[in-house]
């Protein structure tokens, strides 16, 4: 007779492992549209993408230079025996008399302090490059702008996946729950017929593998359920690691997309196109900087021989029409490297949207064959059940033996967990086709 102390530790062992199947840790119920929400908040690549596009805007203020005064105040002090300065010095200070014109007091000065405030404004006037550049800043803004929502709806469709890997986590411990109470239930069984004599040792031992093939999924199960739970809270900027749970079950997912279009006003394919524009005018700015420049200026002087205090003033006020005329190759090159960058951003413009076009009728051919693989699936389980029952039936009749019965369960096992990891991958592949036409 089969050893009793090896049923009984056995069995203890499964009803064990049915016991703590479930997450012993306290878990917090989430939905998915929790999950987006909370995404969206404080999802750290969200953040950058942000911070990134505060950048850029900053560079855009940068150029309003184009237009804008610079205004600059300084206070200088100086000491000097130097001749000439010490003799602009006093004409500064408006203190010159005739005995400063004494040769020896203009070669040999004693030393003077001087003390200047002085205000400078330098208005530009015509800046025709400037304009360009200030243009293609604004290009470039908005390239940024469509970029950073592509990655948020990037980062969206991610968690979304996410959350749906962790239905599905939770599901495959829920069907290999099942699976291992129906072990159970096989056990007795299989037990009772050995003490009446009906089966031989081989036939428990191999219960016993599957016993273990059951536990030992059951393991990666949970393994792989923490994982999933963490990946969700990592979208979330969740450091606390808790364990969490759907609120709903996996279930099929259907969206009316069929009829729906790839368009080429989505966030990306805009991002390229004003990155196209960005290279253009910047193209546009090169070919301008053989237009002359004006700018006009002004100062306020006020000079004493005393620290912070007030003296003789002065202003001055002029304009200046600068024109470059030559600078060797380095313009004509410049020039150059301009058109070429722009004519390769059109270039990745046109590729992106090859790409695009030819991702989107492949995710439409792979959403169809998933479909049709779901039904295949789904008519597989549905067999495979109904043979487990008979098998069933016909080894309690003692027509059948216990590998073909193990085998026959362990199939339909095999078959329940595929047509859920079928059920995953078509919700996945219409999120990604959403992700795909969104605009």
């Amino acid at each position: 007779m089969y050893p009793m102390k090896r049923i009984v530790l056995i069995t203890f062992l499964v009803f064990f492992q049915i016991q703590v199947i479930q997450p012993q840790e306290k878990s917090t119920s989430i939905s998915l549209e929790d999950v987006l929400t909370s995404v969206k908040k404080n999802n750290r690549g969200i953040k950058v993408s942000e911070q990134e596009l505060h950048s850029v805007k900053a560079e855009f203020n940068q150029t309003k230079a184009v237009f804008l005064p610079n205004i600059t105040v300084s206070h200088t002090g100086v000491s000097t025996t130097n001749p000439l300065m010490a003799f602009g010095s006093k004409l500064n200070q408006g203190i010159i008399t005739q005995n400063h014109f004494n040769p020896a007091e203009l070669n040999n000065p004693s030393a003077i302090q001087n003390f200047t405030t002085k205000a400078t404004i330098e208005q530009p006037l015509i800046n025709i490059d400037g304009f360009y550049q200030r243009k293609a800043a604004k290009s470039k803004l908005k390239a940024t702008e469509f970029k950073t929502k592509r990655a948020k709806e990037y980062i969206l469709f991610e968690a979304e996946k996410a959350y749906y890997q962790l239905q599905f986590a939770y599901k495959t411990i829920e069907i290999l729950k099942t699976i291992q109470e129906a072990i159970v239930e096989n056990k007795r069984l299989i037990d009772a017929y050995y003490k009446q004599g009906l089966l031989q040792k081989s036939d428990v031992l191999a219960l016993e593998v599957r016993v273990l093939e059951i536990e030992s999924q059951l393991q990666f199960a949970k393994s792989n359920l923490k994982n999933a739970s963490n990946y969700v809270s990592f979208f979330m900027g969740d450091q606390t690691q808790k364990m969490l749970k759907p609120k709903s079950t996996l279930a099929l997912k259907s969206l009316s997309i069929n009829s729906q279009k790839l368009s080429e006003n989505r966030a990306d394919i805009k991002a390229l196109k004003a990155v196209a524009n960005s290279y253009k005018v910047l193209y546009q700015s090169q070919q301008s900087n053989y237009l002359p420049t004006l700018n006009a200026f002004g100062s306020y002087e006020i000079n004493s021989n005393k620290l912070l205090t007030g003296g003789t003033s002065g202003y001055l006020v002029g304009f200046q029409l600068n024109w470059k005329l030559f600078q060797g190759f380095k313009r004509i090159g410049a020039n150059q490297k301009s058109k070429a960058l722009y004519k390769k951003s059109e270039i990745e413009l046109q590729e992106h949207l090859f790409k695009s076009k030819l991702n989107y009728q492949k995710t439409q051919r792979n959403l169809i064959d998933i479909q049709h693989k779901l039904e295949l699936s789904k008519k597989a389980m549905l067999q495979s059940k109904e043979a487990l029952r008979i098998k069933k039936n016909r080894f309690k009749q003692g027509l059948e033996k216990t590998s073909d019965l193990l085998q026959s369960e362990a199939l339909y096992a095999q078959k329940v967990l595929d047509f859920n990891q079928t059920i995953l991958e078509y919700n996945n592949a219409q999120s990604y086709l959403i992700f795909l036409i969104k605009e």
